[in-house]
C-alpha cells in the first residue's frame, strides 16, 4: 500500500480508502446499495486493514445513518485502535423531516457532528466533509461553525464535496482572510470515463495543494469489465438499475476497448486498469472504493501493484481525452512564447 499525505497537512492516508457505501441497505436508493450486514462488513474492514488501508469514508446519509454505526461497530469488533484509523464523514443531506435537517448551515452542521460522533462510537472525526455545496448557506458561516468543531477537537480536519472551483477557490481566500481551518481536501467523481474536473478543479487543487478524494473510480461499475457495448445492461449490476455517475457511453465503449489489450498484458481486471490510471495521477490523494464481496475488494486493492508503463499511460489519456473547450483550446495559443524555452526567465538574484 502506497500513502500521502492529506492534502497539505502531516496526515498519511493509504492510496486506497474503503468507502462503506455498501453497508446496512435501507429504503430507496440504499436498497439498491447497501445490502452488507454487521459480519459482512467486519470481513471487508479486517481485509481492508489487513491490506494496508488506514482510511474509511461514510456520511450522515448513507443508509440513514446505519453505515456510520456498521462501521464504529467494526473498528469495535476488531479491536482496532481508533489512533491508527482515520475516519470521514460527511454532512449536508436531509436526516430527517424538518426545515433545517439539512443543508451546511452552522445549526445542521453543529447537530450532524453529535449524531456522527454517536454513531461511529468515537470523540472525534479526522476528515468532516460538507457533503454538497449549499445554495443558501453563506460559505463564511459554513466556515465558522468547522472552524468551531476544529477549535472543540471534534473534528481535526474539514473538507467539502461536489464543489464547484469557485466556490472552493472562495472559501480557501476567506479561510486565509479570516485565519480559518481551511479545505484541506475535495471529494469529487473522477475516473478515465469522466474527466470533466480537469477542466477547472485539478488545476486549483495543485495551485492550493489540496487533497483529492475520488468517489466513483469506476463510473458506478462501468469500469468494472461487466459492461461492454454489446452487453450495456447486465443483470445483477447497480448500475442496470441506477444509471449513475452521468457518462458519454460511447466514449466509454471506446476507453474499455483500450483498455482490453492492456488489462490482458498485465494479467488483470479491467477496474484494476482504470483504478491504476487514477493512482498514476499526483493530483489524486486517495481512491475510494467500494465492495460488497471480499473478492472485489481484493481485485481493487490489487490496483496498487499494477505499474503502467508511460506508453499505456499515453495511450489511456489520448483515448479519453476531453474534448476542447474555452478557454482551455486558447490559452496554448496565446502562452506559445511565454512558454518557449529559448525565452530566459530571470534568477532570483536578477530578479532583486
Amino acid at each position: 500500500m502506497q500513502y500521502k499525505t492529506l492534502g497539505n497537512t502531516g496526515l498519511l492516508v493509504s492510496s486506497l480508502c474503503f468507502g462503506t457505501m455498501t453497508f446496512s441497505g435501507g429504503s430507496g436508493i440504499w436498497k439498491l446499495i447497501g445490502t452488507v450486514d454487521q459480519a459482512g462488513a467486519d470481513d471487508l474492514v479486517k481485509a481492508s486493514i489487513e491490506a494496508g488501508i488506514n482510511f474509511f469514508d461514510t456520511a450522515d446519509v448513507y443508509s440513514d445513518g446505519e453505515s456510520e454505526k456498521t462501521l464504529g461497530q467494526s473498528l469495535k469488533n476488531l479491536n482496532i485502535a481508533r489512533k491508527d484509523m482515520v475516519i470521514a464523514t460527511k454532512v449536508f443531506g436531509r436526516v430527517g423531516p424538518g426545515r433545517n435537517d439539512v443543508g451546511a448551515s452552522r445549526g445542521h452542521i453543529m447537530d450532524g457532528v453529535e449524531a456522527s460522533l454517536r454513531r461511529l462510537q468515537t470523540d472525534h472525526i479526522d476528515l468532516y466533509q460538507i457533503h454538497a455545496s449549499d445554495s443558501i448557506t453563506p460559505v463564511e458561516e459554513t466556515l465558522r461553525a468547522l472552524d468551531t468543531l476544529v477549535q472543540q477537537g471534534k473534528v481535526r480536519y474539514i473538507g467539502a464535496s461536489n464543489w464547484q472551483a469557485w466556490k472552493l477557490s472562495k472559501a480557501l481566500g476567506i479561510s486565509e482572510f479570516k485565519n480559518l481551518a481551511r479545505f484541506d481536501t475535495l471529494q469529487a467523481y473522477y475516473s478515465i470515463a469522466g474527466r470533466d474536473l480537469e477542466r477547472e478543479i485539478v488545476p486549483l487543487l495543485e495551485a492550493e495543494k489540496t487533497g483529492l478524494l475520488v468517489w466513483s473510480p469506476l463510473a458506478g461499475g462501468l469500469l468494472s469489465g461487466k459492461f461492454s457495448r454489446e452487453n450495456q445492461k447486465p443483470e445483477g449490476t447497480r448500475r442496470s438499475e441506477f444509471d449513475f455517475p452521468i457518462v458519454d457511453k460511447e466514449r466509454t465503449w471506446k476507453i474499455l476497448d483500450a483498455i482490453a489489450p492492456i488489462a490482458k498484458a498485465h494479467g488483470c481486471s479491467a477496474a484494476r486498469i482504470s483504478l491504476a490510471w487514477l493512482l498514476s495521477k499526483p493530483v489524486v490523494t486517495s481512491i475510494i472504493i467500494g465492495a460488497k464481496r471480499l473478492d472485489q475488494l481484493q481485485d481493487n486493492i490489487a490496483a496498487v501493484e499494477v505499474k503502467l508503463t508511460a506508453d499505456e499511460i499515453k495511450q489511456l489519456d489520448e483515448v479519453s481525452a476531453l474534448s476542447p473547450e474555452y478557454p482551455g483550446w486558447m490559452l496554448p495559443f496565446q502562452n506559445a512564447n511565454r512558454l518557449d524555452p529559448a525565452v530566459a526567465r530571470p534568477t532570483s538574484s536578477e530578479a532583486k
